[in-house]
């Protein structure tokens, strides 16, 4: 059953941190009679500024979709004009319209207030920044009033907006920074805030009518930030679902984001929507909030568990850059002193084996990252130096089953095992929810919201690459046993998998990922077979990429929209004609990331020199290294070539751009280094012998 109105409460900034069992009674005691959740404020952040302001954050919540405000900085909701019969009108409502029209979201402001008005609900705000969201779709408001007093009896009302302000005007009213942004909260200015936002949550709950049916449901959200760094914020619904049941005491959850204890704002939207017995038009975006199960957990768990959500944000933004400035500093000197070892043969054999481990080592970095998630690094002192240590010493655990079986002795036995566990750790991830992505180095960052579920690119560029490898090892170890056929199927079903479970909704739901990855295998397949790779062979399979994945995201399109991912919600774009916006912010994305993130591109560039400036050319101890892995492992060419193609065309397909043949280059490239050591040190040297000294002559002196 539907409830008989639905009240949600804003309060921008709020945190989870925030609240406390005596400072904030009324938001603790939803908590414990309602679900809980991490929200992500996804909106159209000021120039240069990562956050979303108050103004973008109601605005979010009209549309269903990210909107924003013009100007640089946040500027705090302006009040309504007042209208005849207590209703109102947003000022400047037709220039917030026009710039959020020129945004690549393009979001239809007035959207929920327009759709419950339209229903014949009484729509009521109180607020400012309540009238933002409960506003038509001309700005005007059936009801307004600045408090929950001057509001009065809730009864009539539908749907009832209300703003409860206070960390937002304690951030907007403190001290600027030099670049005029307000400056972050002290402890007690906060704890205040939050207290005064309980007070008025506390108002709109002692107004709560009688129930005479289902009653009302009370939907909270911290909707935008009051810090100069973007948080979770705090999510929780108390009364009937709209799946006609009860939010229970637990975790919310929504098909959005597929991860327990973790929402946004577009769902708040939604939510609303689907209470109202409404249907979303196709510009709502977000998904309706769900119980994922009753918890019997106490309230401070509940709190505590979703703070140290954000915490992991949090520390995540903080060590994500220095990270990657150590790894691709850490690489590239790698590169220089194995080129050393093996062009100019310093150091000899010791140096060639110390390479060898390293190198392992460097190719399960990778995978480790994602690991590295089984471990709280972030709560502990000094996560900068906890999580390289993690990182560390998952990567060290893998390099040592690695190196310490049977398979050690072969070239490509590191190389396959290594790659095998990259391989199957990311494939169960996203086949259980793709915990190991959620905040980490190499993963996707709930706060701003790109993506929740499935594979990120990084992590297709290590799973696809580490796919490849795994299966070119396999298949080296089938064929020397005389069992090519086999080998082939081998490599076929289980490539077929990968690139299966790569795009299915349900598991890896990536779209570009899928046709790159396709060539790739196709490509290996092709060469262990014996066969040419040709222009031709490479557009058809190519084509065949394009139209599996189409295939899957019409399947997903099919489904009933508030379960569709991403790729049916494209092909809903393609049919509304909104794909070339999708398309052409994408694309900006992908060249803003290959022309700004420089460290990347070095990485590859060195990555690329070394394989081919390095590895495939003679050296001081004789033939190519590369050429001698070859010798010993003809598989290794195919898996090397195919893992290489998919990079180049994953680069072109998706909006990270370098950072996808960056990431497979980590993986390929150290494990492949691994395997031609081994094969030089397994092969005689082939450089020429010294000529001997002629041998005197026996002859005797002539007098």
């Amino acid at each position: 059953m539907l409830p008989e109105r639905v009240v949600i409460v804003g309060i921008p900034g709020l945190e989870w941190s925030d609240l406390d069992r005596v400072r904030t009674p009324n938001l603790w005691r939803l908590v414990g009679e309602g679900g809980s959740a991490s929200m992500s404020t996804r909106a159209v952040p000021p120039p240069e500024r990562g956050i979303t302001c108050p103004v973008a954050g109601w605005l979010t919540v009209s549309a269903g979709q990210r909107a924003g405000a013009p100007g640089t900085g946040c500027e705090f909701p302006r009040t309504p004009e007042a209208a005849p019969g207590g209703g109102a009108s947003v000022p400047g409502w037709a220039e917030l319209s026009a710039f959020n029209a020129t945004t690549s979201y393009r979001p239809v402001l007035g959207q929920l207030g327009g759709l419950a008005a339209g229903a014949g609900l009484k729509v009521a705000a109180v607020g400012p920044g309540a009238a933002l969201a409960a506003a038509d779709k001309s700005g005007k408001i059936g009801k307004y009033a600045a408090s929950v007093e001057e509001l009065g009896d809730l009864s009539p009302y539908g749907l009832i907006v209300v703003e409860a302000d206070a960390l937002a005007r304690a951030w907007t009213g403190g001290a600027l920074a030099p670049d005029g942004a307000p400056v972050t909260m002290t402890v007690q200015a906060r704890r205040e805030a939050a207290a005064g936002a309980d007070r008025v949550v506390g108002a709109v709950l002692d107004r709560l009518p009688p129930a005479r049916g289902a009653g009302t449901t009370v939907l909270v959200g911290g909707l935008a930030d009051t810090s100069a760094a973007p948080h979770l914020h705090v999510a929780i619904a108390r009364g009937p679902s709209p799946d006609g049941g009860t939010y229970a005491r637990g975790y919310l959850t929504a098909t959005s984001t597929r991860q327990d204890g973790l929402v946004t704002n577009t769902d708040l939207t939604a939510t609303a929507i689907g209470l109202l017995g409404l249907e979303a038009p196709n510009g709502i975006v977000g998904r309706a909030w769900q119980n994922n199960g009753p918890s019997g957990e106490p309230v401070a768990a509940t709190a505590g568990k979703l703070a140290d959500d954000d915490l992991a944000s949090q520390v995540l933004r903080e060590v994500r850059g220095p990270f990657f400035a150590v790894f691709v500093a850490v690489q590239i000197l790698f590169y220089l002193l194995a080129a050393v070892a093996i062009r100019r043969g310093w150091g000899g054999s010791r140096a060639l084996t110390a390479v060898r481990v390293v190198a392992v080592v460097s190719g399960a970095i990778a995978v480790s990252t994602f690991l590295a998630q089984l471990v709280p690094w972030w709560s502990l002192p000094a996560p900068m130096v906890w999580v390289i240590a993690t990182i560390l010493g998952f990567a060290c655990a893998v390099a040592g089953a690695a190196l310490a079986g049977p398979w050690r002795a072969h070239p490509l036995g590191p190389l396959t095992v290594v790659a095998a566990v990259t391989s199957v750790a990311l494939l169960a991830d996203v086949m259980t929810g793709s915990a190991l992505q959620v905040n980490a180095v190499t993963g996707y960052e709930p706060v701003t919201g790109g993506r929740f579920y499935g594979f990120s690119n990084i992590a297709f560029a290590v799973y696809s690459a580490g796919t490849i490898l795994a299966l070119a090892g396999i298949a080296q170890w089938l064929i020397s046993r005389g069992r090519r056929a086999l080998a082939l199927a081998v490599c076929a079903a289980y490539g077929g998998l990968a690139v299966f479970a790569d795009g299915w909704p349900a598991w890896g739901a990536d779209f570009g990922g899928v046709p790159a990855f396709l060539v790739g295998v196709a490509v290996f397949l092709i060469l262990l077979s014996g066969g040419r790779v040709s222009p031709v062979r490479l557009v058809l399979v190519g084509l065949a990429g394009g139209l599996l994945i189409g295939a899957i995201a019409v399947v997903d399109w099919l489904r009933p929209a508030d379960q569709r991912t991403h790729l049916g919600a494209f092909v809903q774009q393609v049919l509304d004609g909104e794909a070339w916006t999708v398309v052409g912010r994408k694309f900006g994305a992908m060249i803003g990331v290959t022309v700004g993130n420089w460290s990347l591109s070095l990485l590859t560039l060195v990555a690329l020199a070394f394989l081919f400036l390095v590895l495939d050319r003679p050296s001081q101890w004789g033939a190519s290294a590369l050429g001698r892995a070859y010798a010993l492992a003809p598989a290794l060419r195919a898996g090397l070539i195919g893992a290489l193609a998919c990079a180049l065309i994953g680069f072109l397909m998706n909006d990270s751009g370098i950072a996808i043949p960056a990431m497979a280059l980590t993986v390929a490239v150290p494990l492949t280094l691994a395997a031609c050591v081994r094969a030089l040190q397994l092969s005689p040297p082939t450089t020429p012998e010294r000529p001997s000294v002629p041998a005197a002559s026996t002859a005797p002196p002539s007098p």
